[in-house]
């Protein structure tokens, strides 16, 4: 099985189990920012009826955009064209073209070497005595 079969593959499961439920939850995300999605319990008698926070909807929809982006970058990784050699195409350059280059390597077009200082201030530092 070659790369792209397999890019292929990967970026279909990624759909079917990110992308899919990404899209679901986008929906009940929604629902539930908007501030209407009712939830009802009945645990040993009790009954509790409310509607849900919006912050919870928020939540959903953070991880819905997380879930829906993750096919789309495993399909762009896996199925992108990649370069066979990874060495950069230079040209060779000439010694002719050097030569007539308008400046020169010589010491007469040299910079000026920098300024020495003429005395150390470490100079006089003494030694640090042996371990002992």
């Amino acid at each position: 099985m070659d790369k792209k079969t397999r890019g292929l593959i990967a970026t279909i499961a990624t759909v079917f189990f990110c992308g899919l439920p990404g899209l679901c939850l986008c929906l009940f995300g929604g629902i539930t920012a908007a501030g209407v999605m009712p939830y009802n319990t009945d645990i040993n008698g009790v009954v509790n009826n409310g509607v849900l926070p919006s912050g919870y909807g928020f939540a959903m929809l953070c991880l819905a955009i997380i879930m829906i982006f993750i096919p789309a970058g495993v399909g762009f990784f896996t199925l992108r064209k990649k370069s066979d050699d990874n060495a950069v195409d230079a040209v060779p350059v000439a010694d002719a073209h050097l030569e007539s280059a308008p400046f020169k390597n010589d010491a007469s077009s040299a910079p000026p070497p920098p300024p020495s200082t003429e005395s150390n201030p470490f100079d006089d530092d003494e030694p640090l005595p042996p371990p002992s």
